[in-house]
């Protein structure tokens, strides 16, 4: 089969196109004829040598797929609810950048109703992780107001999207005025430009004072001490990543006066039970979200599988809204 493999650590340029032999399904695992792949944040840190994969995990990159099962043994289809052939998406701990990979049976997905295999290849990772951290751990509920850091991501317009659809208030920061007009559009109630913009003066102007109830912070770094002046009593920061550095100075005061809460977590080392249990909420939440169309895709570029190096390059150079998708068709 075709891949992409990381010939060695640094620029998109050692991301390069190879042959490997079709992986077999062990026990528990379906095979998925892949046909679409997202890219995702980590997968440039694992190019870089900075995220390595958990032991046992293919060397490639890729975290999200959609195509169609391969192969895979009849419980496993049926402790999944899939049959041969039926078109999935799945959330990978890795090997998602090649034509076939083999996932974990609890956390492949039917594609949802309307959608097409390059849409649904764009959401096993941010909506595992927006709903694992949001949701699930700081438990955002209906009508508290979200503050999204970074809402052009593709976290980022997840999260959106989200929040809206389970009757929240969102509040997202961006880098341009281009992309808060982005995220508004997408369904932000209100969009900060923290170039040109205090975003804990707006966040509490924007809420009355109050603040937000819960924050999902991609930054971390000198952002956390900030964050917490800008939460809600009984507020909630949820840190998913550390773009911004891995030390911070806050106040521990303001966590003792607001009964603030911070929690952190990654979701590519958690159990494949756990994940699964994640699925299955997701399945029963969002899916029918996606299908009424409540929650949509949001695709800025779809490149060729060959092209994963320029794929890459516009990720990094954070100028793109929403997800990139490699197409194994084109």
């Amino acid at each position: 089969m075709r891949a992409i493999e990381i010939a060695g650590f640094g620029g998109p340029e050692v991301l390069r196109e190879t042959q490997r032999p079709v992986p077999d399904p062990g026990p528990g695992e379906l095979l998925i004829a892949v046909q679409a792949s997202g890219v995702n944040r980590p997968d440039v840190l694992q190019r870089k040598g900075l995220y390595p994969m958990p032991p046992g995990v293919s060397d490639l990159p890729g975290l999200e797929v959609a195509g169609t099962v391969a192969a895979g043994s009849a419980e496993d289809l049926a402790a999944a609810g899939l049959a041969l052939g039926d078109a999935v998406c799945a959330l990978v701990a890795g090997g998602g950048y090649a034509e076939y990979c083999v996932a974990p049976a609890g956390q492949c997905l039917p594609v949802p109703q309307g959608l097409t295999m390059l849409q649904a290849a764009s959401l096993p990772e941010t909506v595992f992780t927006v709903w694992q951290n949001v949701f699930h751990i700081a438990g955002l509920k209906a009508g508290e107001t979200l503050l999204v850091q970074g809402g052009s991501s593709g976290i980022g317009v997840t999260a959106i999207q989200l929040a809206k659809a389970a009757g929240c208030s969102v509040i997202v920061t961006a880098g341009s005025d281009e992309k808060c007009a982005a995220c508004v559009a997408l369904g932000a109630d209100h969009a900060i430009n923290y170039r040109s913009q205090d975003f804990v003066a707006e966040t509490l102007r924007l809420t009355g004072g109050k603040g937000a109830n819960v924050v999902l912070d991609m930054v971390g770094g000198d952002y956390i001490g900030r964050e917490l002046k800008c939460l809600a009593d009984d507020g909630r920061l949820a840190l998913i990543a550390v773009q911004g550095g891995v030390k911070s100075e806050i106040d521990a005061g303001i966590l003792l006066r607001k009964r603030l809460a911070i929690v952190g977590s990654t979701l590519r080392p958690r159990s494949i039970a756990y994940k699964t249990l994640l699925a299955q909420a997701l399945r029963r939440t969002v899916w029918p979200w996606l299908e009424a169309g409540r929650v949509k895709p949001v695709i800025h570029q779809v490149f060729p599988a060959a092209q994963a190096a320029d794929a890459h390059a516009l990720m990094e150079s954070s100028t793109h809204v929403g997800k990139i998708v490699l197409n194994w068709a084109a």
